[in-house]
């Protein structure tokens, strides 16, 4: 272990007994016989671990006393690792002090190995937390900076002006927030402005991409594992729920999550504790949730795909991100944001938009929704040599989707009648021309024009 110790028990015999056997297993071990010296101690030092008696005074066996001390030791140093120890063994007892923060619960008379073992973990414990910490520490620092990157939400149209009065009426709550919508309409920036414009703004944010863990390694990235859990398990890990606590936690693509992974999470959620993959020792969890899914989770819950408990756990509030067709002027206004982004990023700040392009932009459909139209303006910058960017320098198609839509919607007649055209249209209406440009006898080709009135 290699730390330092602090024992706190008022029977001077025991107190003694306890340095005797630690004393091999750490660097330096305090014993003090006064619960009132614990504040004063942790003042001028930094302890491992800390071992507690839970009575101080004669007779009594509430185990109120330890409590106490725990909270105010906890209160001082959140990531302290306190050991309780006491003679009275009362499960009731365990439970509320680890409840309370404490690491384990130990029962005198003691068995020494499993004593030793209990140090060793609370040592490990405190080590965790020391890393968790600043683990968070630095992933709050990075969250500052990409979330101040991204700015605010663009958008005056009337469908994102109801997005914005959703996200300030639940900011400032801990509702578990559903985010729904096609791909592409900025899911991710209207998590982060509900981050932004809550009360754990200052806290962690981790974003986690459901889609990526596969089942075998959920548990462990979700909820941690100690070491040697599995074969793989070399060291302990700290599960994104327990990084993410006291700040917001984003699930993206709840919807791909199996029923196996569901019912684990459920779980969670409903406890408020996790376990880490190879310990019983419950860790609390203090999140914000908040998922997001382009899938259709109704309609997974009526196919049993979805469990239905969890879906209403996690959509207290549901906010639908609006498609960009159905945010008219919005669309203007991100082209002209994300010009002059990369017209920046590229170094051609001169670049405007004739206002032919513009309507142009304004007509399409936009199948991949913001995420299409700012790839599609970042090409334009990259490729135009001018100053001025026309219509022509944004070749926008329809999504093999929407075609195969368009498709579906004509008929045989339809789709024959349109190629006949285009093949005549090709060859200057050479029937000899088109025929062999359609693989058609000549013959075939006038019965076909004949049928078709061409």
């Amino acid at each position: 272990m290699k730390g330092k110790l602090l024992i706190v028990d008022d029977h001077k015999q025991v107190l003694k007994a306890l340095i005797q056997l630690l004393e091999p297993e750490f660097e330096s071990i305090t014993g003090i016989s006064s619960p009132n010296q614990i504040m004063s101690h942790l003042s001028n030092d930094e302890y491992d671990v800390i071992l507690l008696d839970m009575n101080f005074s004669a007779g009594v066996s509430t185990g109120n006393e330890g409590i106490y001390w725990l909270n105010r030791i906890l209160k001082s140093d959140p990531l302290a690792a306190v050991v309780m120890i006491t003679a009275y063994s009362d499960v009731n007892l365990a439970v509320r002090a680890i409840k309370e923060g404490a690491a384990d619960f130990v029962v005198k008379p003691w068995d020494n190995n499993k004593l030793i073992a209990t140090m060793q973990s609370a040592s490990k414990l405190r080590k965790s937390k020391i890393e968790n910490k600043k683990l968070r520490d630095r992933q709050k620092q990075i969250n500052k900076t990409i979330i101040k990157q991204d700015g605010p939400l663009i958008g005056r149209s009337p469908e994102m002006g109801g997005v914005l009065q959703v996200i300030k009426k639940v900011g400032k709550t801990d509702a578990n927030i559903l985010v729904v919508g096609e791909n592409g309409t900025g899911k991710e920036l209207i998590v982060k402005e509900i981050h932004r414009n809550s009360r754990r703004a200052d806290e962690v944010f981790i974003s986690i991409d459901i889609g990526t863990i596969t089942e075998s390694l959920f548990e462990s990235e979700m909820f941690g594992h100690i070491k040697g859990a599995f074969t793989d398990a070399r060291e302990d890990k700290t599960g994104w729920f327990e990084t993410a606590s006291g700040g917001t936690l984003f699930l993206d693509e709840i919807g791909n999550l199996s029923l196996t992974m569901q019912s684990k999470l459920l779980t969670a959620i409903q406890n408020r504790v996790i376990h880490k993959v190879g310990s019983k020792t419950p860790i609390p969890f203090d999140i914000r949730l908040v998922c997001a899914t382009n899938k259709n989770l109704e309609e997974m819950v009526s196919k049993n795909l979805f469990r239905e408990d969890l879906y209403y756990r996690i959509n207290t509030i549901v906010i639908e991100t609006p498609p960009l067709r159905d945010r008219g002027e919005d669309i203007v206004l991100l082209a002209e944001h994300f010009l002059k982004e990369y017209a920046d990023k590229y170094e051609k700040y001169y670049l405007k938009f004739n206002s032919k392009t513009l309507d142009k932009l304004m007509k399409h459909n936009w199948p991949g929704n913001v995420r299409e139209l700012r790839h599609t303006i970042e090409k334009a910058v990259i490729l135009t040599d001018s100053e001025i960017l026309m219509p022509e320098d944004f070749i926008i198609s329809q999504s093999p989707s929407q075609q195969l839509h368009h498709v579906k919607q004509q008929t045989f007649a339809e789709i024959e009648k349109q190629a006949l055209q285009n093949a005549l249209s090709n060859n200057n209406g050479s029937v000899l021309k088109a025929s062999k440009e359609l693989g058609l006898a000549r013959q075939t080709m006038y019965n076909k024009m004949q049928k078709y009135n061409l």
